[in-house]
């Protein structure tokens, strides 16, 4: 397992942490590759029964990491050439489907940002607890990006008219907010060991045969996430490699409003 993912294993409960606290816990191959294999692991492990995902340094996930393909940001596909952006992209798709499929317990530990591809992974969550001092958000299309691969995991968890307003928006939202639209269920001190305890022997409660019974039953009931990954794969490839993208990403490096947010007087 990469030091990137950290697994502890407490009896019943394992936490995974993203551990990359220089990047604030980027989804990078590596973590998401870590966690794809914890799932499969954890699917057959009758013995487990939550799992706890968080993130080290003070941050929970800062979403998708560019990695090796931030020379491709702006740059039109070649003819004929296969865009590795689409296989990097799809594997986080994976990753959704299978946090969402797993029969135990998910619980999202936040403790400061959730952004982007994080926000995403807390909405696989069947249990999400944040500090006060969590900021989660879809930025995306602020940087002239679709939120491809998140969408549909947004609008299960939030509902038509607020993942629209979430992810058409950009917007971000303290831990209080969340708990408001329903994405968030606790916030919690950061060092109240005390109140997590609580919360863990609550969960403790449920037997895991029921569980994942009920699960199941609640998968078949709103039906399935909209399998959408080639889709999305596709919409976020063809959204790096554009001039908005190219746009806002650098405006963002330079902590600069994005042309498109500027009135035509301004831009002149």
């Amino acid at each position: 397992m990469s030091s990137t993912l950290l697994i502890e294993r407490q009896g019943a409960v394992e936490t995974w942490t993203m551990n990359d606290p220089a990047t604030r816990n980027a989804l990078s191959d590596a973590v998401v590759d870590g966690l794809i294999q914890a799932c499969a692991r954890a699917a057959q492990d009758a013995s487990l029964r939550i799992v706890v995902l968080t993130g080290a340094g003070g941050a929970f996930c800062a979403g998708g990491s560019l990695g090796g393909f931030a020379s491709l940001i702006g740059q039109p596909l070649q003819d004929g050439q296969t865009d590795p952006l689409l296989a990097m992209n799809r594997r986080f798709g994976d990753l959704l489907h299978a946090l969402c499929a797993m029969p135990q317990l998910l619980v999202c530990r936040v403790d400061g940002a959730a952004m982007g591809g994080g926000f995403g992974l807390v909405c696989c969550a069947d249990h999400v607890v944040a500090t006060a001092r969590s900021v989660l958000g879809t930025p995306e299309v602020t940087l002239g990006l679709p939120p491809a691969q998140i969408a549909p995991f947004v609008w299960q968890r939030l509902g038509e008219s607020a993942a629209r307003q979430c992810l058409l928006q950009g917007l971000s939202y303290s831990a209080a907010q969340a708990m408001q639209v329903g994405l968030v269920n606790e916030v919690i001190d950061e060092e109240n060991d005390a109140a997590w305890g609580k919360t863990l022997t609550r969960l403790m409660r449920a037997a895991p045969g029921a569980v994942a019974s009920t699960k199941q039953l609640l998968r078949q009931l709103r039906g399935p996430v909209p399998d959408l990954r080639d889709a999305a794969a596709q919409a976020f490839a063809q959204g790096l490699r554009s001039a908005e993208a190219a746009q806002g990403l650098a405006a963002f490096a330079r902590r600069q409003p994005a042309p498109w947010t500027l009135s035509d007087k301004e831009k002149a």
